[in-house]
């Protein structure tokens, strides 16, 4: 089997793990289905299905992949698995009232522990131990664990649309698919997942929620810190720092997603509704 091939079979799992999962989440639901359910921006009623799915879909491929080394398996799946844990915690006990990067910092000084704070520190410190099996040295593995834990946040920042995530997750992960070694099969997994369930997604049949944005943007995160030595590190953490800084602003801010051929991408194959 060929690199290309390789990277190529590795999506196709991904993307068939992921449908399989969410056939069999929407025909038996997890407890009780109600706590699927959600309200999107439309005031659409949609299930989260759709995430879970994503990353069960994600992790499966990569633990089977081939052509990665044990430490590079292990720090995908691992990440990506957190990171989904942590979302879906968040999915169930998040509070509307209780959103933003600052708002849980601030109250992690004062004591007490959010939802977000449970992502925040969980998912960070998923990112971390990826990157000490990612790298060598400690200052990379260090970069390596801010570009999965920042990757994760981003791709969640932006999952406040239909299909706006998974758009997001295989714009900046399929041109690594071109890129021979780890990197490309790591990405070929959360490409493969968002392609799956782009198309209900923006149909608003499924969102992916906090777990499956987090779990997509990990395993993302895990490629590109792979793919990357010092600089190309030193350089996706300061962009992602910089994300994560703009917070709220590049979720709601629509001068960005309105702007000249983003507009374009951002709303293609979106429900079309009368009142925006």
């Amino acid at each position: 089997m060929t690199a290309r091939n390789g990277r190529v079979s590795v999506g196709a799992a991904a993307a068939a793990a992921t449908r399989a999962a969410y056939r069999q989440l929407r025909r038996r639901p997890p407890v009780e289905a109600r706590m699927w359910q959600r309200t999107n921006y439309a005031g659409r009623g949609v299930e989260l299905y759709g995430g879970l799915a994503a990353a069960a879909g994600a992790a499966t491929a990569l633990a089977t992949a081939r052509g990665l080394s044990v430490r590079a398996r292990a720090a995908a799946v691992g990440a990506a698995l957190a990171a989904g844990a942590c979302g879906a915690y968040d999915d169930q006990k998040g509070s509307p009232d209780e959103r933003g990067f600052r708002m849980h910092l601030g109250a992690l000084r004062e004591g007490r522990l959010t939802s977000g704070g449970v992502k925040l520190l969980g998912i960070g410190a998923a990112g971390l131990a990826a990157g000490v099996l990612l790298k060598a040295r400690p200052l990379d593995q260090l970069l390596a664990g801010v570009v999965i834990a920042g990757t994760a946040h981003a791709v969640n920042l932006v999952d406040v649309a239909p299909g706006r995530a998974a758009k997001a997750v295989i714009t900046v992960g399929a041109p690594g698919l071109l890129r021979a070694g780890t990197g490309g099969v790591l990405a070929a997994a959360p490409v493969g997942a968002a392609a799956a369930v782009l198309g209900d997604d923006l149909s608003e049949r499924t969102m992916l929620g906090d777990a499956g944005a987090h779990a997509l943007g990990a395993a993302l995160g895990a490629a590109i810190a792979a793919a990357n030595g010092r600089i190309g590190l030193l350089l996706h953490a300061a962009a992602l720092v910089a994300l994560t800084g703009a917070g709220d602003r590049i979720s709601t801010d629509q001068r960005l997603w309105n702007a000249p051929g983003v507009r374009h991408v951002d709303a293609w194959g979106r429900v079309a509704h009368p009142y925006g």
